[in-house]
């Protein structure tokens, strides 16, 4: 199988498992009390709002970028091959996809051990976002300069919501 053909199964099944989770989640009794916000206060669920859908936006044009946009014999990000981006990309969503079932769980539940999981779950996409941002600043050979810009923009807009909205406000503002 052909490193973009493992990425596009890699979108499509770990975004298909996200949506599920999120659909399943926004169903639950947890979304409709609010739990799962945690302490994240009602002043700052305008800005998750926001960031979700301007993060979701950003996702295309970085994940164009790696899937049509790149030589996927030729393309290196800090020496790696596209194999590296694919990895990456399953750090990301596999682990975003368990996110929603877990808190839910945590909260018919509460355990340290869920906790746990949430907080490395959570670090596990800030982790892999990270890595997806610096490898499309560092891929080589360079794309056209708009799909750059674009793909940046998108990466950096991801990074926002998934490092600092999630793995720490969120982390830090919910109550346990």
């Amino acid at each position: 199988m052909s490193e973009r053909t493992t990425l596009l199964l890699i979108n499509a099944v770990g975004g298909l498992a996200v949506l599920t989770s999120y659909a399943n989640g926004i169903d639950s009794p947890h979304a409709a009390s609010g739990g799962i916000w945690g302490g994240v206060p009602e002043a700052a669920r305008g800005l998750y709002t926001v960031s979700m859908l301007t993060a979701a936006s950003g996702y295309f044009p970085f994940t164009y970028l790696f899937t049509f946009g790149v030589d996927p014999v030729r393309a290196r990000f800090m020496g790696f091959r596209l194999r590296f981006v694919t990895v990456l990309y399953a750090l990301v969503l596999f682990p975003s996809a368990m996110w929603l079932p877990l808190t839910a769980r945590y909260l018919d539940a509460p355990s340290s051990g869920e906790w746990l999981a949430i907080q490395a779950v959570l670090a596990t996409v800030a982790i892999g976002s990270v890595g997806l941002l610096v490898c499309v600043l560092t891929l080589t050979p360079r794309p056209a300069r708009g799909l750059r810009i674009a793909s940046i923009t998108g990466a950096l807009l991801f990074c926002f919501q998934t490092v600092v909205l999630d793995a720490l406000i969120w982390v830090v503002s919910f109550p346990n």
